[in-house]
This record gives C-alpha cells, structure tokens and sequence, in this order.
C-alpha cells in the first residue's frame, strides 16, 4: 500500500522595511511553479494548512503573514501614534516588498478575502510578475457586495457606533460564525482555524489595526475599476473556487470574473465564506491541475 507523501514546510521569518514577517514556504524541486498565498481576515497563513502539506512537495507555496495578523510583528499604528500605517496600500507594500526579499520574479496569485485587495494592488504594479490568478471569495466586483459587506464598507471613524460594530467582528462567536456560516456541513469545520485566529485577535495590541483596516476597506472598491482594467488587458490564466454562502461576498461575485476574463475557470461549491475549510478535497485537485497549466 502506497502513502501519499506530505510536503515539508519551512517556518521562516524575513525582515521587510524593519518589520519582520513571518511566513510558511514548501520545499519543492528546482523551477517549480511559485504560488503565493495571501490570507484573509481575521486569519493568517494557517488557513493554507492542507494546501501546503498536500501540494506543496509539486510546487513552492509560500504563505505570508501581514503585518498585526498571524506570527507576524504588530507595529504600532500611525493612529495612535506610531510609525505603521494600516491600510491596505500599506499591506500591498509590505506583501511587495516580502516579494523582493524573497527574491521572487513570477509566481501565481492564490488571494483570499483581505488578500484579493492585497493582491489586484501587487498584480497591477508588477503585472509582469504575475503567471496566473485563483480567487477564492476574493473581491473585486459592485455585484459581488452583498448588503452587510456594503455597510461595513460605509464605516468611517468617529461615526457613532462604528467602532462598537467593528469590534462586534473581533469576537469568538463572530469568528467562528464566518467559518461555519453558510457551511454544507458543520463537522467537517475544524475548529482549529477559528480557535487560533481568535487567539491572535485577543492580543494585545491587535485591535486598532483590526479598527484601522475596517476603515480602510472603501479604498479597495474604489480600485475596483483599476482591477477589472488590469483583467481585461493582461487576461491572466484564471481559476476562481467559491462558497456560494458567502454573507459578504455573494455568488455573483464569482461569475464576473467571466466578464473581464472571459477564459476564467469558476467553481462554486456548497459552503460559506472559508470554502477552503470544507471543501478542500475538492479545491485541492482544480488547484494542482490549473497550476500545472501555468
């Protein structure tokens, strides 16, 4: 009986810009595809787990954490007077400058929620870079804004009750209600994922870049148009995998892909916003074949 081997992960830290990063990177053979991984919120590059043990030994997958998420350092925000400014320009920044430490000169985008934002910004200022797009429940359409996500989008600082509303977000039953919201089946949700998320934004120190990133998030679909243009011109290999269950990024959001990327491959499964989670057995299998495409 043959066992399927699992990759090996490196567990590495670099120092981008006098913040030290820490990110997981998969020991595979000379010239593998690269495929950077960029995580959402409230999570970090764990939620890439079962990706990097199962496919990692084909190709390097290397997995960052941003900065104020994960084992990363949390610096201390320009809000509150430090040096950090934490917005997503910023984040794009750092991700770009984690790029050229690495030494990374193409690779595949994998952006997840907060990583799509990350990620369209780092794809449009080195589109020469970029070998090819997954989106999973990634934004980056009008249509793909459910209600909810449209009015966490219209916080804005000093409105009442707008902090109250964001640290809502911050909690256990709101961390794990994204994982297992929307979700075909709750037992196949481990609840490590949202167990350690939470234990990272229990913290100190944690929250006001959490407050800080909320308040940014409307530069992300003002970029939208930008994004769609970047698409539509450089038409890069595409494979979008979504949790139809999405209560802030809705099914349609998936499909328009199509309208800029007309080649796009969508999958759209029964789950919610972590489809990952659930539906890795099925993920999994359209990741490794769409990047043995590339």
């Amino acid at each position: 009986m043959s066992v399927p081997a699992l990759s090996r992960t490196l567990h590495r830290s670099v120092d981008v810009g006098g913040v030290r990063i820490f990110y997981r990177d998969t020991v595979a053979p000379e010239g593998a595809p690269v495929l950077l991984l960029l995580h959402g919120f409230p999570s970090s590059s764990h939620q890439f787990r079962r990706v990097l043990d199962t496919l990692g030994g084909r190709y390097r997958l290397i997995a960052p954490d941003y900065p104020g998420f994960g084992h990363s350092d949390v610096p201390r925000p320009a809000s509150t007077g430090g040096s950090f400014a934490y917005t997503f320009d910023h984040l794009a920044d750092v991700v770009e400058g984690f790029v050229a430490a690495l030494g990374l000169t193409r690779f595949a985008l994998y952006v997840f929620d907060f990583g799509a934002p990350v990620g369209f910004r780092l794809a449009t200022r080195r589109p020469d870079r970029v070998t090819g797009l997954v989106v999973q429940n990634g934004n980056a359409y009008a249509e793909g804004l459910s209600r909810q996500a449209r009015e966490f989008i219209a916080l804005r600082p000093g409105t009442p009750g707008a902090e109250d509303t964001v640290r809502g977000l911050l909690t256990l039953p709101a961390t794990r209600g994204q994982y297992e919201g929307g979700a075909g089946d709750v037992e196949l949700i481990a609840p490590d994922g949202w167990t350690l998320d939470q234990h990272f934004l229990d913290l100190p120190g944690r929250e006001r870049p959490q407050l800080d990133l909320a308040f940014d998030y409307h530069t992300n679909v003002a970029l939208y148009p930008r994004w769609q243009e970047w698409l539509r011109e450089h038409r890069p290999p595409t494979l979008v995998v979504w949790g139809r269950n999405d209560p802030f990024f809705p099914e349609p959001g998936a499909h328009a892909y199509r309208r800029d990327v007309p080649s796009a491959e969508v999958h759209v499964f029964d789950t919610g916003h972590f489809a990952l989670e659930e539906k890795a057995p099925e993920i999994i299998p359209l990741l490794a074949a769409f990047l043995d495409r590339l």
